[in-house]
């Protein structure tokens, strides 16, 4: 299974709860999470998305853990 297949479908589950999943690229600074989600409430979470057996680079864990800190919800599915 790609990566892309995943966002695609992981895109169609939070329209499903009422949310945006917006793709996220940051000019300048890689290994940034991959959707920006927005759900009812006001609730903003970051999404790393792997295919099966995939696992967050040490960039994307350093940049997870400096959003944390910021008290951001930061999760890699």
């Amino acid at each position: 299974m790609l990566e892309r297949e995943i966002e695609r479908s992981f895109v169609k589950h939070v329209a499903a709860l009422g949310g945006v999943a917006e793709k996220f690229t940051s000019p300048g600074r890689r290994s940034v999470p991959d959707r920006i989600v927005s759900l009812p409430g006001g609730v903003i979470i970051f999404v790393e998305l792997k295919r099966p057996g995939g696992k967050a680079t040490e960039l994307q864990l350093r940049d997870h853990d400096r959003r944390r800190a910021m008290g951001f919800d930061v999760r890699v599915i």
